[in-house]
C-alpha cells in the first residue's frame, strides 16, 4: 500500500481527506501544535518551517505522495495578521515543494476559490489573479513559489465542505448545529461558490494525480450557488427548519476584510480530464448526510487534541 502524507494533518480538510484516502493508502498525518488519534491513520510531528528539516524527515518517511493542506485558513485572522499569514501561508508552502522536489516526491497543493475580484461567475484556471483580502494574496503567492519550486506539483483551486471536531467546526458543522438548537443564523445571498465535499475533493485529486495532471485544476462541483442558498438545501437534506435561515448581504456584515461577490470556478478542465462529472450538490450532501449515519462526525469530535 502507498503512504500518503498529508500536511495540516489536525485541520478539518487534512482529516476528512484521511478518512476518505485510508483503505487506499498508508496515511501519516503531519502535525505541529496538536496530536490526531484517527483509526487506520498515524499522526508524525512535522517541521515545516525549515525545507532542509522537512527534507531529512521526508528522507526518512518515504510517502508516495504528499497533500499540503496546512495553513492560516481564517479570513479575518489572515487580514489582521499579514506577517503570520505570509509565514503559514507562502514560506511553508515553498519548504514543501522545495523538499518535495528535492525527493521527486509527488505534491499536491491546496489553493483556494478566493482569488479572484468576484466580478465573473465560474472562472476558468486561466483567467489573472485579483485577489482583494490578505489571505487571497497569500494563497496566490503560495502558488507561484509552488509552481516554480516543483513545476510537477499539482496545485489545487478549490472550496470544500465536510465534517469538523470538537475544537474546530465546519461551516456545515456551524448551520447543522445552529439549525438542530432551533437557532437564527444568518446567511449571504449576495455570496456564489462551487462547493465540494471533502471526501470527493480527495478522490478526484488522487485520480488527478494518477492520470498525470499537474500545474492549476479547479476542483470544485458542478452548481454554482448563493451561501443562503447551499443553507437552505443542507436543511433540506437533514430535515432542518429552513425557516430559521434569514437573508443577509456580505456588505452589510461586519467582517473586516474584503471578500469577492462570486468565488465560483469552472471545472471543465478537470471534468474533461476524467471525463466525468465531479458531482451535484445533492449528491455531495446526501453523502455528507450518509457520514453522520456512519459515525463520522462522532469519529472526529475528539480525534484532535493540544500537544
Amino acid at each position: 500500500m502507498k503512504r500518503l502524507l498529508i500536511t495540516g494533518g489536525s485541520g478539518l480538510l487534512g482529516l476528512n481527506w484521511a478518512c476518505a484516502m485510508r483503505d487506499q493508502f498508508e496515511v501519516l498525518l503531519g502535525t505541529h501544535r496538536h496530536d490526531v488519534v484517527l483509526p487506520d491513520t498515524k499522526a508524525i510531528a512535522l517541521d515545516l518551517q525549515s525545507s532542509t528539516r522537512l527534507s531529512e524527515q521526508l528522507g526518512e518517511l518515504k510517502p508516495d505522495l504528499i497533500v499540503h493542506t496546512a495553513g492560516m485558513t481564517s479570513v479575518e485572522d489572515c487580514e489582521r495578521a499579514p506577517e503570520q499569514a505570509e509565514q503559514a501561508n507562502v514560506s511553508t508552502a515553498a519548504n514543501v515543494a522545495t523538499a518535495s522536489s528535492m525527493l521527486g516526491i509527488k505534491l499536491v497543493h491546496i489553493s483556494t476559490d478566493h482569488l479572484f475580484s468576484g466580478q465573473r461567475s465560474c472562472v476558468p484556471e486561466i483567467e489573472a489573479p485579483q485577489p482583494l483580502n490578505t489571505y487571497g494574496r497569500t494563497k496566490l503567492q503560495a502558488e507561484q513559489r509552488v509552481a516554480a519550486l516543483n513545476p510537477d506539483a499539482l496545485i489545487v483551486r478549490t472550496n470544500f465542505f465536510g465534517w469538523g471536531h470538537a475544537q474546530r467546526r465546519s461551516f456545515s458543522d456551524w448551520i447543522i448545529d445552529s439549525l438542530r438548537a432551533g437557532q437564527e443564523i444568518t446567511m449571504f445571498d449576495d455570496v456564489f461558490f462551487t462547493p465540494i465535499l471533502a471526501d470527493e475533493l480527495a478522490l478526484t485529486s488522487s485520480q488527478v494525480v494518477a492520470k498525470g495532471g499537474h500545474g492549476i485544476y479547479n476542483i470544485v462541483g458542478d452548481e454554482r450557488i448563493s451561501k443562503f442558498e447551499f443553507g437552505g438545501r443542507l436543511a433540506e437534506h437533514f430535515g432542518l427548519p429552513k425557516k430559521l435561515i434569514k437573508r443577509g448581504q456580505v456588505n452589510r456584515s461586519s467582517l473586516a476584510a474584503p471578500r469577492p461577490h462570486d468565488m465560483s470556478l469552472d471545472n471543465s478542465r478537470v471534468r474533461a480530464l476524467l471525463d466525468r462529472d465531479i458531482g451535484s450538490l445533492d449528491v455531495f450532501m446526501s453523502r455528507l448526510r450518509q457520514q453522520e449515519q456512519q459515525g463520522r462526525p462522532a469519529e472526529l469530535k475528539h480525534a484532535v487534541r493540544e500537544r
